[in-house]
């Protein structure tokens, strides 16, 4: 029996007991009327697919995003590996957690990335834009900086929102000065790149750990595209903005998704729209890729990725 041993290091045959991160869960039953628990379990090497047969409870979906201690078997299914898990628990007061092993993070350091934004942020020349980039970061800086940017598509680790904010600001800072100045507003594209997320912070369920749960109620019935315009069409307002600037930014908003099958309430009809629903989906499709190829072996497909619709190949 090994104790705490990494998901990445599990092969079949191996005896586990130990904490791990209940990523998702969900209540079955077999075709033979058996209840069963259909679990992933994640630590920060990886996740593992993992059954609890003939379970009905108290572990369930109501526990996903907090942490759980399991004894099981590593098995073969489909060319990967899945737990077979004979005990699940909650964790108690007196259990010794080392949650540094379990949960996620972001590699990078929340304190200097904030630093990096907030120089960004003071070089924005339009002083409309520059102001209302600054009392949203202030306003939203807690959840901003810890959350991550989704539930299991990408980044979705502690800080991961801001990792993914701060690189598409380096993107769109870049891209906005040296490639393509005659045809971008370099203060909109940054000020829209900014704001573009910020409502996930009211999308989202979060756990006590910090980590994305499900969707809330508002998530669901509006999304962060329509909540992060409203919101900055309301502190635009109480700012002082110019109407022709909030509009702007909501456009870039409830358009940064590109086309509605992805989400977009509306398609990019300017310039700093079009370009940040293109920075969006590079950031976005590059972590899904780091996150991905960080687990296979030279020479290897993964397995189909639904958010990219393929397999993809491991030349490294």
């Amino acid at each position: 029996m090994e104790y705490n041993k990494q998901i990445s290091q599990m092969v079949p045959g191996d005896s586990v007991e130990g904490f791990y991160l209940l990523k998702s869960a969900s209540s079955r039953v077999t075709t033979t009327g058996r209840p069963y628990l259909n679990a992933v379990l994640s630590d920060v090497t990886g996740s593992v697919e993992a059954k609890v047969w003939d379970y009905t409870g108290p572990v369930d979906a109501s526990r996903e995003g907090q942490v759980v201690k399991i004894r099981g078997e590593v098995q073969e299914f489909k060319g990967a590996n899945q737990l077979s898990v004979s005990k699940i628990r909650e964790v108690r007061e007196d259990d010794d957690v080392d949650l540094n092993a379990i949960i996620p993070t972001a590699p990078i350091d929340a304190m200097n990335e904030l630093d990096y934004i907030r120089q960004l942020i003071a070089s924005i020349e339009d002083g409309d834009y520059r102001k209302i980039c600054e009392f949203m970061l202030d306003k939203h800086i807690l959840t901003f900086s810890r959350m991550p940017a989704g539930k299991s598509v990408h980044h979705s680790f502690l800080c991961g929102l801001l990792m993914h904010t701060g690189s598409m600001l380096r993107i769109a800072d870049f891209l906005s000065s040296n490639i393509y100045p005659d045809a971008v507003d370099r203060s909109l594209l940054l000020a829209g790149t900014l704001l573009h997320d910020f409502a996930k912070e009211r999308e989202y369920a979060v756990s006590e750990l910090g980590l994305i749960t499900d969707f809330t109620v508002e998530g669901v019935l509006l999304g962060h595209l329509v909540m992060g315009a409203e919101e900055v069409g309301t502190v635009g307002n109480e700012l002082g903005l110019p109407p022709e600037k909030i509009l702007y930014l909501k456009h870039m908003i409830l358009s940064h998704h590109g086309e509605p099958e992805h989400g977009a309430a509306v398609i990019p009809c300017i310039a700093e729209a079009e370009l940040l629903s293109y920075i969006d989906l590079m950031d976005s499709r590059m972590e899904i890729y780091a996150e991905t190829l960080e687990n296979m072996e030279r020479g290897t497909f993964s397995d189909r990725i639904w958010s990219l619709d393929k397999k993809i190949y491991n030349h490294n």
